[in-house]
C-alpha cells in the first residue's frame, strides 16, 4: 500500500473500507492483484484539497521528495477512482519531468493501492500550502482553465521549483529528487525488496 496523509477536507471526501483503504474498482482492481511489499519506498504522501475557480482540486507531495502531484477539477466519481487518478497522473507527471522508460518500470514496479491514515506532517503540510498559493498564482497569471486542464503540466512546473524542508541545510528539488530515487531503486536487485 501506499500511504497517504488526507487533511481533513480531503479525508471527508473519502469513502474508505474499515482498514482505510479505497474500495477496488474495475480501473483499480489490478494495483489490488500486485504483491504486497513490506517496504515501499514511493509509500508516504500528503494531500490537501483545495478549491480553485470553484473547482475541487487535489495536491499532493511525496514525503521525503516533495514531488508534487496536481489533480484538478475532481467530481464526486473521481474521488471513488483516487487510485486511477492517482496513478494517471504520477505517471504522466514523471514524463512531463523527463522520466525515462527506465524510471517508468521502476515507478510501475512500486505502484500498490493508497492507504489513508491520519498521520501528518507540519513540514510536508507547510510544502502543500506553498504549492498551492504558487498554483493558484500560475492559473491567474496565464489565465488558465482549470477544468481544461489535466494537471500533469503544472505538476511538472512545480516539480521544478525548490522546497526547504525541516532539519535539512541545503532546499529540495523535487523533480531531481524523484528520478533519482527511482534510479537508485531501479539499481537495487528485484530480489533485495521485501516482497510478499
Amino acid at each position: 500500500m501506499l500511504k497517504l496523509h488526507p487533511t481533513r477536507k480531503l479525508f471527508d471526501k473519502l469513502t474508505l473500507t474499515s482498514d482505510g483503504a479505497l474500495p477496488v474498482t474495475p480501473m483499480s482492481k489490478w494495483l489490488y492483484e500486485k504483491p504486497s511489499l513490506d517496504i515501499n519506498p514511493l509509500s508516504g504522501w500528503h494531500g490537501h484539497l483545495v478549491t480553485l475557480q470553484r473547482r475541487n482540486c487535489v495536491l499532493m507531495a511525496h514525503d521525503s521528495t516533495r514531488f508534487p502531484l496536481v489533480l484538478p477539477a475532481l467530481t464526486k466519481p473521481d474521488f471513488a477512482e483516487l487510485n486511477d487518478r492517482f496513478v494517471d497522473t504520477f505517471m504522466n507527471t514523471l514524463l512531463k519531468c523527463g522520466a525515462n522508460e527506465v524510471h517508468l518500470e521502476t515507478a510501475d514496479k512500486y505502484l500498490r493501492p493508497l492507504q489513508i491514515d491520519s498521520d501528518c506532517s507540519r513540514s510536508v503540510q507547510g510544502t502543500l500550502n506553498r504549492m498551492k498559493d504558487e498554483f493558484e498564482h500560475q492559473l491567474y497569471y496565464d489565465r488558465l482553465n482549470i477544468a481544461d486542464m489535466t494537471g500533469y503540466n503544472a505538476g511538472a512546473w512545480l516539480a521544478d521549483t525548490p522546497r526547504s524542508v525541516k532539519g535539512q541545510k541545503t532546499v529540495l528539488w523535487p523533480k531531481d529528487a524523484m528520478l533519482t530515487l527511482l534510479e537508485r531503486l531501479a539499481k537495487s536487485p528485484a530480489d533485495n525488496q521485501d516482497i510478499r
